[in-house]
């Protein structure tokens, strides 16, 4: 796409503003939004990944707006508190190194492969806020510049286990340019004060051609035997799974130009990645599929939304491609209006969108459901005459967080408390209480138009960040897993934690649910496996068993964080016991920071040993690969 500049003459000046001094200034606070609205059509015609040639400004003028951006914008860390100090970043490693304390074993038939998590690591040790004469902005709990954490898992001739562990920056081009400048650069530019977001808005696409920053710190994914790192901002990054390095951006070959939502899918049967592609511009939502090598883009359609779903999620069927439009939107005319660009509308309406795969916006017939937040999904399959989805459903949003993100702490502590369900329905909660993900069932019937919904789960647990065995994506599955939600440490970190692991047997019964009365069917049974006592875990991902038959032959792995030892491990755990103690415990020997979501790649690594460690033992590289050995020697 081409770049667009917005033909704009800037009057810059290095000296700061006298705030207490100006007697005009509460009116050009209050009357910002209006000084911004003939910049308002311009801005709606390019996207939030807008590219603007810094080049094509003078250079001149570009250091005295930079100097008037460091002189009226004063940056702060957002601090945390000790029982958030998980979620603070670490260093990147130099080179991956061998793990050695294992407790268990890891089983001879698990799948030789990495294991790879994303997540944030702010770069100058903390997300920040700033604060000037248009008022206040700071960035979100989901942002930080992404990491990626690698468990290599290399299996030796013997069938002995070499574990390896690495971290690496993803290297976005907004993460080369702030590592250069060696400052926070970037303004915040999606929570806050309309003005300051406005302006932020602004002063980002001068100097930098970009609205907010690539921050490429929510998932990891692989398609065409390529691995990418993605967050919803920006396309995804191609990696070097085995030193993961950062290579390119993945555009299709010049055929995608939009961001990616964050959990594409594989279509069953044909392999194609099925994408969506949201914009705070039109055309809202955009969807493409793409060739199963990775090489084409096969198909693209405008959805044709009338606004901005906030949608992180796409399912797909064997024939039919499905999404949420629900009411967590992003609204550029509602920012200039003095409110938030980003909020869930709590009167908005909800709807399922099901679109035959290649087919233009005209096919998509749309399901009215019950207004909601939901942004993982299990899986989506067809059954009859249904389409079937299952999600972890809220009631309201925990992004971006309290209205122009101020006091933060409090209103996440009231929003992550354990439920208190009111007599009647399970639904019927306090307002406090909305923020409550948990599975949940949507039945489409495509021949009568209705829809039929209800809960998984009961309010024991919240549940979020589903995950299956891959092999089942779009078709019917029997099992899915999720993170549970400790919901007493949440409350009192004010930061989600997860305290264990769920296992959903969906075609099964909760034995000890009785029905009641308004209920034609009761909760599906779920197993539990806790981790201990102040420990958290991220990133769990389905392991499939080598050889296995049933669905649930493999294991789960997952990060998890001991915070009173302050030690981080790696748990592989039998999915077939699941409530069984871990078959392998692996202690790392950093510490891993709370993140996002992870995945498993199986691949073989013997000869691929000394691109990931270089300095290995030649006794340990002999023992993996004798024709590594040789080229070590």
């Amino acid at each position: 796409m081409a770049s667009s500049g917005l033909p704009i003459h800037i009057h810059c000046s290095a000296q700061k503003p006298s705030v207490s001094s100006s007697a005009n200034f509460d009116h050009l606070k209050s009357t910002l939004s209006n000084a911004f609205k003939p910049f308002l059509k311009q801005i709606e015609r390019l996207p939030l990944r807008i590219d603007v040639a810094p080049q094509t400004l003078n250079d001149t003028c570009l250091k005295l707006v930079d100097a008037a951006v460091d002189s009226v914008f004063e940056f702060a860390d957002q601090p945390l508190l000790p029982s958030q100090s998980n979620f603070g970043p670490v260093d990147e490693m130099k080179e991956a190194v061998q793990v050695t304390n294992i407790q268990g074993e890891i089983p001879r038939d698990f799948a030789e492969g990495v294991y790879i998590r994303n997540g944030p690591n702010p770069i100058f040790g903390a997300l920040t806020s700033t604060s000037s004469m248009f008022g206040r902005s700071s960035y979100t709990w989901i942002e930080g510049e992404g990491m990626l954490h690698a468990l290599y898992f290399c299996k030796g001739v013997e069938g002995d286990w070499t574990v390896l562990y690495k971290n690496r920056y993803v290297e976005t081009e907004t993460l080369k340019l702030e590592k250069q400048r060696n400052k926070p650069s970037f303004l915040p530019a999606i929570e806050g004060d309309s003005p300051a977001i406005l302006s932020a808005y602004l002063l980002n696409m001068l100097r930098y051609g970009k609205v907010n920053k690539e921050i490429s710190n929510t998932n990891v994914f692989e398609h065409g035997g390529k691995m990418y790192s993605i967050a919803e901002n920006h396309k995804p990054q191609e990696i070097n799974i085995l030193t993961l390095e950062t290579l390119n951006d993945w555009d299709v070959n010049g055929g995608w130009n939009r961001p990616f939502s964050s959990h594409p899918k594989k279509a069953p049967g044909t392999g194609e990645l099925v994408i969506l592609g949201i914009d705070a511009t039109k055309p809202f939502a955009e969807l493409g599929v793409i060739s199963a090598d990775g090489n084409k883009l096969l198909h693209r359609a405008d959805l044709k939304l009338n606004r901005c779903s906030l949608c992180h999620e796409i399912g797909v069927t064997q024939r039919y491609n499905v999404f949420m439009d629900h009411p967590l939107l992003i609204d550029l005319n509602r920012l200039v209006r003095g409110s938030s660009l980003m909020k869930y509308e709590k009167e908005g309406y909800a709807r399922i969108g099901i679109m035959p795969r290649y087919e233009s916006a005209d096919s998509i017939q749309w399901f009215k459901v019950k207004p909601n937040c939901t942004f993982h999904l299990f899986n989506c399959f067809e059954d009859g005459d249904e389409v079937v989805m299952w999600g972890c459903r809220a009631l309201d949003s925990i992004i971006p967080g309290p209205d122009k993100g101020q006091n933060k702490f409090d209103w996440f502590s009231r929003k992550l408390r354990p439920i208190k369900p009111i007599e009647g329905s399970m639904d019927a909660v306090s307002e406090d209480q909305l923020v409550f993900p948990r599975p949940y069932e949507w039945r489409m019937n495509k021949q009568t138009g209705d829809v039929k919904e209800r809960n998984l789960t009961g309010t024991e647990y919240s549940m979020d960040f589903p995950f299956i065995n891959e092999g089942f994506v779009g078709v019917q599955n029997n099992y899915g897993y999720c993170q549970v939600r400790d919901s007493i440490a949440s409350s009192a970190s004010g930061m989600a934690k997860y305290g264990g692991l769920a296992k959903l047997y969906f075609g099964e019964q909760n034995p000890g649910f009785s029905l009641k009365e308004n209920e034609v069917e009761g909760l599906t049974k779920v197993e539990y496996h806790m981790f201990e006592k102040n420990t958290f875990g991220t990133g769990a991902a389905f392991v499939p068993k080598q050889g296995g038959v049933e669905e649930d032959d493999g294991w789960v792995v997952t990060f998890v964080h001991n915070e009173d030892t302050n030690i981080s491990q790696v748990l592989i755990i039998e999915a077939k016991s699941f409530t069984s103690k871990p078959v392998a415990r692996i202690t790392l020997p950093f510490r891993v920071p709370y993140g996002f979501h992870g995945t498993f790649r199986p691949m073989q690594l013997q000869n691929d040993i000394l691109s990931i460690i270089p300095s290995l033992n030649s006794k340990i590289v002999k023992s993996i690969s004798p024709s590594c050995s040789q080229i070590h020697e």
